[in-house]
């Protein structure tokens, strides 16, 4: 279905808006004078921008036709990213970097409206489609957003992106259909259900830490990476950025094979295996600090896991989530996907952080930290609870 393989590609350039910055770091602090730990910060806005779009915007999906929801916010996300390569300082593009987040939420959007112009017997096909899209745009954007930055300067994927964004923004108000809004809920009731969902439902919440903590981890290693490969030890620019994300590319064949296997064992099987893979992928990372082939390597193979992790953990615990209230997908993917980039926004500060006090092994030590909590509390579920202590007899 053509209109299907669009959204795959509308999912692709939306969320490479948020990935992008993390390989423009270098080129970004050159261009502005100021040093990388500095500008790190604009990966850390964009983050919480688009943390924030997903809680606030997301549930409109469910009050508004989806064309006109979608045209609308892909437009705003065009004219934000013009406004952030025009941007004259560090500050004002910080201040432009929120919106552009905010804005490019449209994935989370496209995933419940493509479920609607199918039949059931292909939703999940679907939704491979559209997460690979996603996932393909978060590597490429990484991997053409740091060539454009060394070429051409820190503003030119800002301004090429302005021009994907506007592009598929024309193409889609005049391919999609017309909807009908599923829902006559009011804006505020939409928005506070999720809240709602997530105090009410345990299995939501531990989907959400799990998400969240690995999510951090895989933001820390890729905001520092950029600082990492243009520093002393490599005295690379950000093209080596955009490929070594270039290289993970894999992880677009493993997501399917992890739909498979939730299906085949369930969730929390996949998950064990996710999270163990999270934590060995920080060891692993260690070896990038050397320098070298060796050091390449470390951080191929690395970053590879980490990938593979991620996003494998993802399907399992969408699995999960959308399990709870088939009734109430939408709110309960609001509530899941914003504590899961609100966790990504966390990564990517505390991660830059970690890099300018301690140096690479910092980063892999708090990768490794983040992910071994979340697979200390998957342990403990897996454990059940704990067999209530007899008591004594009174005397």
């Amino acid at each position: 279905m053509p209109v299907i393989f669009l959204l795959a590609l509308t999912c692709g350039v939306a969320v490479g808006n948020v990935y992008f910055p993390q390989a423009v770091v270098p080129s970004l602090a050159a261009g502005l004078d100021v040093t990388a730990q500095a500008a790190a910060p604009v990966v850390t806005a964009t983050q919480f921008g688009y943390a924030a779009g997903i809680f606030l915007l997301v549930p409109l999906g469910d009050r508004l036709p989806y064309r006109r929801l979608i045209v609308t916010l892909l437009v705003l996300t065009g004219a934000g990213l013009l406004a952030a390569g025009a941007a004259p300082t560090l500050g004002a593009l910080l201040v432009a970097s929120v919106p552009v987040g905010l804005t490019t939420v449209v994935a989370p959007i496209i995933g419940p409206m493509a479920a609607g112009l199918v039949g059931a017997d292909r939703r999940g096909r679907v939704a491979g489609t559209l997460l690979s899209g996603s996932i393909g745009g978060m590597l490429l954007s990484r991997a053409l957003g740091g060539v454009l930055g060394e070429w051409l300067g820190w503003r030119a994927p800002y301004l090429v992106s302005a021009g994907l964004v506007l592009g598929v923004a024309f193409l889609l108000a005049r391919v999609l259909p017309e909807t009908v809004a599923p829902s006559a809920q009011r804006y505020p009731a939409l928005v506070t259900e999720s809240l709602r969902l997530l105090r009410a439902e345990p299995e939501l919440r531990r989907s959400c830490l799990y998400q969240s903590a690995v999510f951090a981890a895989f933001s820390a290693v890729w905001t520092a990476v950029a600082l990492l490969l243009s520093g002393p030890v490599y005295g690379l620019g950000a093209s080596a950025v955009g490929a070594l994300a270039l290289v993970n590319a894999g992880t677009m064949v493993c997501t399917p094979i992890a739909g498979r296997q939730v299906d085949r064992r369930g969730p929390d099987a996949v998950n064990l295996v996710c999270l163990a893979g999270a934590v060995v992928s920080a060891l692993v990372l260690v070896a990038g600090g050397l320098g070298g082939a060796a050091g390449l390597a470390g951080l191929v193979l690395g970053t590879l896991l980490l990938d593979v992790a991620m996003q494998s953990g993802m399907v399992a615990n969408q699995v999960r989530v959308y399990g709870l209230r088939p009734e109430a997908r939408g709110r309960l993917n609001t509530a899941y996907m914003t504590c899961s980039y609100a966790g990504g926004a966390a990564g990517s500060w505390l991660g830059a952080g970690a890099y300018g006090r301690a140096g690479w092994p910092g980063v892999c030590a708090l990768a490794a930290l983040l992910a071994g909590l979340a697979l200390a509390r998957h342990l403990r579920f897996l454990r059940g609870p704990e067999p209530a202590l007899p008591r004594k007899a009174d005397a």
